[in-house]
């Protein structure tokens, strides 16, 4: 079968298979995550929570998951334009609210913690926009879509056959 780009005329490189199905092998571990990110996602508007798990699956690389939650998002009534300046936030500033703005900033300090922490003045602007209930919801979620994003890029899962909503 020969695949094809998103027009549907010109060859594209061939789908690669996941490198294993861990969710098959270790179906408790699967199943304890799932009840962990319904918890994380709990209290938590759920555009924001879509956009915090895009920008962290940017940041790891993890295309099965930047798929699903590009999808999820758009079903949430997400925009798309809003998805594609995710990557440059910074410059793009503008799309967002400060709330936003503020989640987004603490997602690329728990994901990347170049500085071996999350700096005082980025959990600060948080703690500003989030009240205590919400931020710890907040960084639950960012804690969970980083350990879905390790499945992923260490598994190779495969994306493009997400359909929005099917893992809820």
């Amino acid at each position: 079968m020969t695949n094809t780009d998103t027009t549907g005329t010109l060859p594209s490189a061939a789908e690669e298979p996941a490198r294993m199905e861990w969710a098959k092998h270790a179906p408790e571990v699967y199943k304890a995550m799932v009840r962990l990110d319904v918890a994380a996602r709990q209290g938590l508007d759920p555009r924001l929570a879509e956009l915090v798990k895009i920008r962290a699956s940017q940041l790891n690389h993890c295309a099965f998951c930047l798929d699903m939650h590009s999808k999820d998002a758009l079903a949430a009534g997400e925009s798309v334009e809003r998805i594609i300046q995710l990557s440059a936030w910074e410059e793009s500033r503008h799309f967002y609210t400060e709330k936003e703005i503020a989640a987004i900033e603490l997602t690329e300090a728990v994901t990347v913690l170049t500085e071996g922490f999350v700096p005082d003045e980025v959990y600060e602007r948080a703690a500003k926009q989030f009240d205590e209930a919400e931020l710890s919801q907040l960084i639950a979620a960012i804690a969970v879509i980083n350990a879905w994003n390790r499945f992923g890029v260490t598994c190779r899962m495969t994306p493009g056959h997400y359909q929005p909503g099917q893992h809820h």
